[in-house]
């Protein structure tokens, strides 16, 4: 350390100069660790906000006065050094030179610095300070400038500590002060462009996912097999659509085949019985089928694929009713001729019975003579199993009235001829009393009495359905009824034979005019036109057009005969008068022929 005096260096532990005697200063004038403690930066943010919604954001007031007091503590404690510089110099001089100077501040009582100074005066005391208080001569100005200097020090001090709180208050009154003030309309208008904003924000967010979403959706579509319903040799089929790379294979588990990738798919096409012609028992309408396709690489392994799963429907038996006309009939004889159409090999089981052996190889048809008792519904029961198909069942109820006294026609009376007149024969209570009320002749009644057999001729007065109608009356018990009825329509030779013309105007203006009469005779006319329109489909009936220009002259016509029609397709046909309909002439057609 170097004197102050003598300029001579000295040791630092050493209380006094070795060369001049005069005392040093030591180390501990040095600043505190406490002062050197600072708090770091505030980060403190306080949000306020009026009742009109403005927000102010502002630091903590005590974290600016902890900062102000900080400083004036610095500052303080630099002055506070200062002057003990300047004590230490007027002590070292020479009482030529210049007498001491002894500085004192008077601040106000009670305040920081008066409490500061104090226990400065009291460390100066206790170190052993000696200060000498002397009155400096008025001619002596040069002692007046360290006190001038230490004021200049030490007034910016006062001056600062003085106006801090009028510099708080002000700043506060500025900053409120710019405050904007908005009014009820301005205030409105914000409200709604920041809910316009929020909304346009929530479309644009709602709209733009369901557009990613269904983007992702179609990549993902695009990596996936498709499966789409088809037809395949006429029945019903799937095709499925397996993506790849061409020519790599694509083999199906299921199936033991492998499918070459070709255009970036590999095509199966697979009929839906294949899932199922190996079930005996199947009475469900649809089927969920797998398939496990696996992906052959280049090496020879094969890598699984995602397995494919889709729903088959399993169509029914076709079956059509053709007699009885519903499903529910009365009957009056104890034989009844049901014919039904399936599909071609067809598996036909009635009431437990397999009648198979009775369908018609060609066209699906087949007949079953039901016997039906007197005892009121006679139920059967009709199955059917055809290729490719599930099982199809059908109810058909016979209604036979109960009778007290027995009344049947034979078992082989014919329900269709083509002959005018035919023999019938009949069996009831033996001693009973037996009417024919329909047309007939040569009623035989000898064995009556005895067994209760009698038989007549039948006679047929129109072409068409002709109904046999028979009672049997006994003594104390209710009659007993029949109605039968026979389909008759001539040979072929002779039905055509008694054809009429229709083309002509005449022909049908003719026919137009007299409807009633030939109804009533079942004249025969020819049909040689254009099917126009399907009036039904069961029965058919349909609407053509006679005249020579092919839009006059239209006549509806119900088929009775084996050929289906087809709109737009030309036919000759053969039919008898029935009656009108729509003020046009109805006719029962009996034989189709194609031109």
């Amino acid at each position: 350390m170097k004197c102050p005096v003598c300029g001579a260096w000295n040791r630092s532990t050493l209380p006094v100069c070795f060369s001049c005697g005069a005392a040093l200063r030591q180390a501990q004038q040095e600043e505190s660790w406490k002062g050197r403690v600072r708090d770091s930066d505030h980060g403190t943010q306080y949000y306020r906000m009026d009742q009109d919604g403005e927000i102010d954001a502002a630091p903590d007031a005590r974290d600016e006065l902890a900062e102000e007091m900080n400083a004036l503590k610095e500052r303080k404690e630099a002055g506070t050094r200062r002057l003990q510089q300047l004590e230490e110099t007027a002590a070292r001089r020479t009482a030529s030179e210049a007498p001491p100077i002894s500085i004192h501040m008077s601040p106000a009582a009670g305040s920081m610095w008066n409490a500061s100074a104090k226990a400065s005066a009291e460390r100066r005391r206790r170190s052993g300070s000696r200060t000498q208080v002397v009155q400096p001569a008025p001619e002596e100005a040069p002692a007046e400038q360290p006190l001038d200097a230490s004021r200049d020090a030490v007034d910016p001090l006062w001056a600062e500590m003085a106006g801090f709180d009028s510099r708080r208050s002000a700043a506060q009154v500025v900053r409120e002060e710019k405050k904007p003030r908005l009014s009820a309309a301005q205030k409105v208008l914000r409200g709604m462009i920041i809910f316009l904003f929020i909304a346009l924000v929530g479309l644009c967010g709602y709209f733009g996912y369901f557009y990613f979403e269904a983007r992702q959706a179609e990549a993902r579509a695009a990596r996936k097999a498709s499966v789409v319903a088809s037809i395949l040799d006429d029945l019903a089929a799937h095709t499925i659509m397996i993506p790849g790379e061409d020519g790599s294979q694509i083999y199906i588990r299921e199936l033991h085949n492998s499918y070459v990738v070709t255009g970036g798919y590999a095509t199966i096409e697979i009929a839906d019985h294949t899932w199922y012609d190996s079930l005996l028992e199947l009475t469900q309408e649809t089927m969920e089928v797998s398939l496990t396709p696996y992906l052959k690489t280049a090496s020879g392994q094969q890598q699984l694929l995602d397995v494919i799963t889709y729903t088959i429907d399993i169509p029914l038996s076709p079956i059509t009713m053709v007699t009885p006309d519903s499903k529910r009939t009365t009957v009056a004889s104890s034989m009844y001729t049901m014919t039904f159409e399936v599909r071609p090999g067809s598996t036909v089981i009635v009431n437990d019975k397999d009648v198979s052996d009775t369908v018609n190889a060609e066209t699906g048809e087949f007949t079953y003579n039901a016997t039906v008792h007197p005892v009121g519904d006679n139920s059967f029961l009709i199955r059917v199993r055809s290729q490719y198909c599930r099982e199809n069942q059908l109810q058909v109820v016979l209604y036979r009235e109960k009778q007290e006294i027995p009344l049947d026609l034979a078992a082989d009376t014919f329900t269709s001829t083509s002959m005018k007149q035919m023999t019938v024969n009949c069996t009831t209570l033996p001693g009973a009393t037996v009417d024919v009320l329909s047309p007939h002749t040569d009623l035989n009644i000898t064995e009556l009495g005895t067994t209760g057999a009698f038989s007549f001729i039948a006679v047929f007065d129109h072409i068409g359905n002709n109904v046999i109608h028979i009672t049997s009356s006994y003594p104390g018990k209710k009659p007993s009824t029949i109605e039968y009825t026979i389909y008759y329509v001539p040979s072929v030779d002779i039905y055509t034979g008694k054809a009429w013309p229709l083309n002509r105007a005449s022909d049908y203006s003719e026919l137009v005019s007299n409807m009633s009469a030939r109804a009533a005779a079942t004249q025969v006319y020819v049909v040689m036109a254009v099917c126009k329109e399907i009036v039904s489909e069961k029965p058919q009936m349909a609407i053509f057009y006679t005249g020579a220009d092919g839009e006059s002259q239209p006549v509806l016509l119900q088929n009775y005969s084996k050929t289906v029609w087809k709109k737009g397709t030309y036919y000759r046909i053969y039919a008898d008068a029935y009656g009108t309909y729509n003020s046009m002439p109805w006719l029962n057609a009996r034989f189709t022929y194609d031109h």
